[in-house]
């Protein structure tokens, strides 16, 4: 059996875990190296996180399976890169920390567990930075036979719109629709890619070593016992005593009230919507410090009506729409205001960013605008590609599309214009958009010169709202080196120790390439399971 009903759970325990993404299961995996009892509490119905719901990339600089695959890189090019992309927000230490302890935490995950990872062909997102290079840093998940498994498939958090296909095999497609008969049969099978196959080989291998995990086990009260141990409380009244805590619970993106209080503008969130800062909560009771409470994973987002995840309104992402050929984003004015092609949390960034004339973020509200050969030719948030969703606006000239849409019409057409000339000669002189092999990476390779860049030019146009969306939130609990949380003294709280999104990463804002949100997260909880698995918490 999979799960463990929480009013049968052990309630002496060396280690308890609450939540069960890759940051909570990989610290349980690390710590039942060396402990006989230690349990996982999911407050959801599913077990995985964000983790399962997401891409599943791993940001991990100078690590061997990209050193073995041919990948040039360096720990003195990884320390200098990761310093450069935090724009010195990053000391020279954590810099040290993140690129040794990522080394090692991938090193255990594939000689010592279920997980098998690959190096992709991506480039870091900033090339032009001293130490970046164009492949082997972003790690991708071989498929699991979550079929296999008796029950597995049941327990696990489906994901919310990624095909069943791991990262290499979509970046393959150039922007095209996957094969449905290879999606039918991985379906039939039961097989799981992307954050769905790491959640399912790190669950796995926490089971190998007799993990009991819990879901519906929401932790209503955390406390010190009287023995100067951990007294958790469960939401059905379950009493657990565990030496060491690790707070794994995820962000708090889908809490209005935290929203409000930290975030500097509201986002749409894509994760998983159990995220709802109960962990944070938990640790600032205790007198957890926090730590980058204004930063999240962000991401342009696209919301067809309709689209719901656990009951929620949810969306998408939206970077690869706005990256390929044939397509702009506009604000209000009709103008483009970022290079589309930018990173995905870069671009969010710009959404968000203040517009002088308006005095609101930029992209409230953005439209991604398209043209009909566009529409023939890419999927936009799932669609099939010659067929517009009955939600996307319709219109047969740019300015009757932004009479439609409520932007201004001459501004829009003007942009057309001039992005139509630019198109034709290759050269996006507004904003650089596929200028750096990080831009032409998802780009459509058939359209030359500029994969990135095509022409507005057959009727009908099409217009999509993209928003500014995020992955989760990237403050939280402030921590040391070893996960512990540490209070605003600056001094660790014995026995308690927070990893993933509700601690703050140890990016401090940045995002240095694909799979620093997991890059993040496992590293922190492979720290977190090895300082309590060494014995020195």
């Amino acid at each position: 059996m999979i799960t463990t009903p929480s009013a049968d759970l052990p309630t002496d325990v060396d280690v308890a875990v609450i939540g069960s993404g890759a940051a909570g299961l990989t610290a349980a995996t690390r710590a039942a190296e060396a402990h006989t009892r230690v349990i996982v509490v999911e407050k959801a119905h599913q077990l995985g996180g964000t983790t399962a719901v997401g891409g599943g990339v791993i940001w991990a600089p100078a690590n061997p399976l990209a050193a073995a695959a041919g990948y040039p890189d360096s720990r003195e090019d990884a320390r200098a890169y990761v310093l450069a992309a935090s724009a010195g927000a990053m000391s020279e230490t954590e810099a040290r920390w993140y690129v040794e302890t990522a080394a090692a935490a991938v090193d255990y995950l594939c000689t010592a567990t279920r997980v098998r990872l690959a190096p992709l062909a991506r480039p870091d997102y900033r090339l032009e930075f001293p130490g970046a290079t164009e492949g082997g840093r972003s790690l991708d998940n071989a498929a699991f036979d979550v079929g296999a498994v008796p029950g597995l498939s049941e327990v696990l958090r489906p994901s919310s719109y990624f095909p069943l296909l791991t990262m290499a095999e979509r970046d393959d497609l150039d922007g095209s629709a996957a094969a449905p008969e290879l999606l039918a049969r991985r379906a039939e099978l039961g097989v799981r890619t992307m954050g769905g196959a790491l959640a399912a080989s790190l669950l796995m291998s926490a089971i190998d070593r007799d993990v009991s995990v819990a879901v519906d086990a929401a932790v209503g009260s955390l406390d010190r016992a009287d023995d100067d141990r951990w007294l958790l409380t469960l939401h059905d009244g379950t009493a657990i005593r565990a030496d060491s805590v690790i707070i794994a619970s995820g962000g708090f993106e889908w809490n209005p009230r935290l929203q409000a209080a930290f975030l500097p503008h509201p986002i749409t969130p894509i994760s998983a919507p159990s995220n709802e800062g109960d962990g944070l909560e938990l640790g600032l009771r205790l007198g957890g410090a926090v730590s980058d409470m204004t930063s999240f994973w962000g991401v342009p987002v696209i919301t067809a009506p309709g689209q719901v995840y656990d009951g929620r309104p949810s969306g998408r992402m939206g970077n690869v729409e706005m990256t390929l050929p044939g397509s702009i984003t506009v604000g209000a004015d009709g103008k483009r205001f970022v290079n589309e092609a930018l990173n995905y949390h870069d671009a969010a960034r710009v959404f968000g960013a203040t517009d002088a004339a308006r005095l609101s973020p930029k992209g409230d509200p953005a439209w991604l605008i398209v043209d009909r050969q566009y529409l023939d030719s890419y999927p936009i948030a799932g669609s099939t590609p010659g067929s517009p969703a009955d939600w996307m606006v319709e219109a047969e000239t740019i300015e009757a599309l932004a009479e439609a849409i409520e932007v201004d019409p001459t501004g829009l057409a003007d942009q057309v214009a001039r992005f139509n000339a630019d198109a034709a000669i290759g050269i996006d002189e507004e904003f650089g958009r596929g200028s750096t092999p990080q831009d032409r990476f998802l780009g459509d390779s058939s359209i030359t010169p500029n994969p990135c860049l095509r022409g507005l030019t057959r009727p009908p146009f099409y217009a999509v709202p993209v928003r500014c969306g995020a992955l989760g939130t990237s403050g939280g609990l402030s921590t040391d080196a070893h996960g512990r949380v540490i209070d605003f003294s600056g001094i660790p709280i014995d026995g308690l120790y927070a990893a993933g999104n509700v601690s703050a990463s140890v990016f401090h804002g940045a995002y240095p390439g694909g799979g620093a949100t997991l890059g993040s997260a496992v590293v922190r909880g492979y720290a977190a399971g090895s300082h309590i698995a060494d014995g020195r918490c």
